[in-house]
């Protein structure tokens, strides 16, 4: 499987660093727009000829966090640290613009912080909000209130662009994202079949928030091409893995050694992302009150919050998983907060639960992890013998 694991990454991003990838767009004369997670409007941003770039997977780049401790509380998690660290430090470097919603507690105090701290340094950057109701978009209220945000947020990117909102280029920008969305999922289930590494998959599909979306379909589309036809090459334990981002590659490779597959994930950076495609829409009001609505429920966006519990339950059924492993963001309180339902569910069901917490005092330490990860992955192949023997009884 190492070939298959050169071939599946050839071309990504990931092997690059995320300055290198910035640099890289902004020599081909790319006007980037730096998105602060989980989800935001890329679609508009698109259609108005910017490249929009998610700030994930940042902690890999980032040496020191000097310039955000000044700002930040060290108990604040490190999606919202490194990403500060890294616009306060190289964001003029990179970046035209700047676009955020409130996604948490911590991400929406930060708008202010950093127009403050940017504009002392003399490099300021333009900043884009949008506030996502904290009520259910079935409140007539609250889709009014959304509609009107987006009115707003397109007047304020008609002004920075020159450009007047076209139809026919938001039109084209959608059908894009969600040509993307439906290559995510068909790799996905490429590697819940075990034809692709779900550790390959992984990279791949994270690389979406460094390139622009018609270069990350071709790779989707390339890699589809080549595994399609594969036979199985790994198989084991099915489980579900859930959280904010994904555990580093060292994990999902020590996941794997341990004899587990992971056939389903719940993960914010990943199918939280993509596993929802919205309907087709010239107005860009009705086409993000669908996106966010039905959108594949998220801590984060309080209102689906409530369909969480039902969908991983689907999930895990329709995938057919033993274990269900989380990773946490440590500090992250959204997903804290929700877990021990979660957990509480899984074990009604006789679904086995391991709970990780990864942080950025303890990324490069992942030896306890690992062993961990051995003793889960043997208390689930005890469980299998055992049930294994009960249908023998019987």
């Amino acid at each position: 499987m190492g070939g298959a694991r050169c071939m599946a990454s050839k071309g990504v991003n990931e092997v690059k660093s995320f300055p290198d990838s910035l640099a890289g767009l902004k020599s081909q004369g790319h006007t980037l727009i730096g998105c602060f997670p989980l989800y935001p409007p890329l679609e508009l941003l698109h259609s108005f000829g910017l490249t929009p770039v998610v700030l994930w997977g940042l902690l890999q780049d980032i040496t020191h966090l000097a310039l955000s401790d000044r700002h930040l509380q060290p108990y604040a998690c490190g999606v919202a640290r490194s990403l500060s660290e890294f616009v306060l430090s190289r964001g003029s470097e990179f970046f035209d613009a700047m676009f955020m919603y409130n996604a948490c507690d911590t991400l929406r105090n930060l708008p202010e912080i950093l127009e403050s701290s940017l504009g002392r340094n003399g490099t300021p950057i333009p900043l884009f909000r949008l506030h996502i109701p904290a009520v259910p978009l079935s409140r007539a209220f609250a889709s009014v209130y959304l509609k009107e945000r987006i009115r707003a947020l397109i007047g304020e990117l008609e002004k920075f662009t020159g450009k007047a909102f076209s139809k026919q280029a938001f039109l084209r920008s959608t059908a894009l994202y969600n040509r993307q969305r439906r290559l995510s999922l068909d790799l996905e289930h490429l590697a819940a079949a075990g034809r692709i590494r779900f550790a390959d998959c992984s990279g791949i599909l994270l690389s979406a928030g460094r390139m622009p979306v018609d270069d990350h379909i071709t790779i989707l589309e390339r890699t589809i091409r080549e595994f399609n036809g594969r036979a199985p090459g790994h198989q084991g334990i099915r489980i579900m893995l859930s959280g904010i981002l994904p555990p580093p590659a060292a994990l999902l490779d020590a996941i794997e050694r341990a004899g587990l597959m992971v056939a389903a994930n719940d993960i914010a950076a990943l199918r939280r992302s993509y596993g929802y495609l919205p309907s087709a829409s010239a107005d860009p009001g009705a086409y993000y009150e669908d996106l966010y609505r039905n959108r594949y429920p998220c801590t984060t966006i309080l209102p689906s919050a409530d369909r969480r519990l039902e969908t991983v339950m689907q999930t895990l059924r329709e995938s057919d998983v033993q274990g269900f492993i989380f990773v946490g963001e440590k500090f992250c309180e959204h997903e804290y907060f929700e877990i021990p339902a979660i957990k509480r569910m899984l074990e009604a069901a006789g679904v086995r639960t391991l709970e990780l917490e990864i942080g950025m005092d303890n990324a490069l330490n992942l030896d306890a992890y690992r062993t961990r990860i051995e003793a889960f992955a043997e208390m689930l192949r005890q469980g299998a013998r055992g049930s294994r023997r009960n249908k023998d009884a019987v």
